[in-house]
């Protein structure tokens, strides 16, 4: 795919604009919607508007008079309240559906997203196929290499992905010697890492020697144009402060932000990073 002009929506933090740049560099060329009071000031690199996440008539407007079919949705955003979810959804022709996607969880909110998209005549593509040099490959990253100890707690954690998965939960598993210490819920990796930090310091989570690890893998069935999941800087910090000694991630799965600082910040704190077959 080359050529082509890409619509990027865009939220919070640096990905929305390192997809920008990963866009351009295949040869394609980018039109960003920022979105007000989350996209940050390098949208103004690129041809873009500012709108209101809850304006969908100025959005598609715009996509429009740009020409645009395709898209994907990078970055952040906080969850709009029911009423606003409404406001949004009033393009929806069907009410009951309208329903089920206000009253669900976020993954719901998203598909619902991606479904307005497709009902206003565009197509959302994933990260993978716009930009799949931003997913993490096979192999260690890093001066820090994954030890064959670990290697038994990655297949545990990734197991356990799996069965979350089933009930639309969860992206992320901590595990060491052989004990699945915390799962992600929805607060996100970094407090999950932050509650293992702290039933660490209280002892109530007691490993006779640091072997904990971060693993990520996305969810069976899930849907890849949104909300694949994502490590980044942050996300080392995070793990380097909960006593963590690695982050294995599955391959071609899970978005790397920030890539060169991500591995320059493991290198710094002692953390292996790499990508696994999940």
């Amino acid at each position: 795919m080359s050529g082509e002009r890409i619509g990027v929506i865009a939220g919070s933090g640096a990905f929305p604009l390192e997809i920008a740049a990963s866009i351009e560099r295949s040869g394609n060329s980018v039109y960003v919607v920022g979105l007000r009071g989350f996209a940050e000031r390098g949208v103004r690199s690129y041809p873009y508007i500012i709108a209101d996440m809850l304006d969908p008539h100025r959005i598609l407007g715009a996509l429009r008079n740009q020409g645009i079919t395709k898209l994907v949705l990078a970055g952040g955003v906080a969850r709009p309240g029911p009423m606003a979810l409404f406001s949004i959804y009033t393009f929806f022709r069907n009410r009951e559906e309208l329903r089920r996607i206000v009253s669900g969880g976020d993954d719901r909110i998203l598909r619902g997203v991606v479904r307005l998209f497709n009902e206003e005549g565009f197509e959302v593509l994933g990260v993978d196929q716009v930009a799949p040099d931003l997913l993490a490959p096979l192999g260690g990253l890093g001066q820090v290499k994954l030890n064959d100890e670990s290697k038994a707690d990655i297949e545990l954690a990734l197991n356990c992905i799996e069965t979350m998965g089933r009930f639309d939960f969860g992206q992320g598993v901590v595990v060491g010697g052989g004990r699945i210490l915390a799962v992600e819920g929805p607060e996100g990796t970094d407090a999950m890492l932050r509650r293992v930090r702290d039933l660490q310091r209280s002892r109530r989570v007691s490993l006779e020697k640091p072997s904990a690890i971060l693993v990520k893998a996305s969810k069976p069935d899930q849907d890849r144009r949104v909300d694949l999941p994502a490590i980044g800087p942050k996300t080392v910090y995070s793990a380097s402060k909960a006593g963590l000694i690695g982050i294995a991630v599955a391959a071609h799965d899970v978005i790397l932000v920030e890539k060169e600082r991500l591995i320059r910040d493991a290198d710094r704190c002692g953390i292996f990073i790499a990508g696994v077959k999940a």
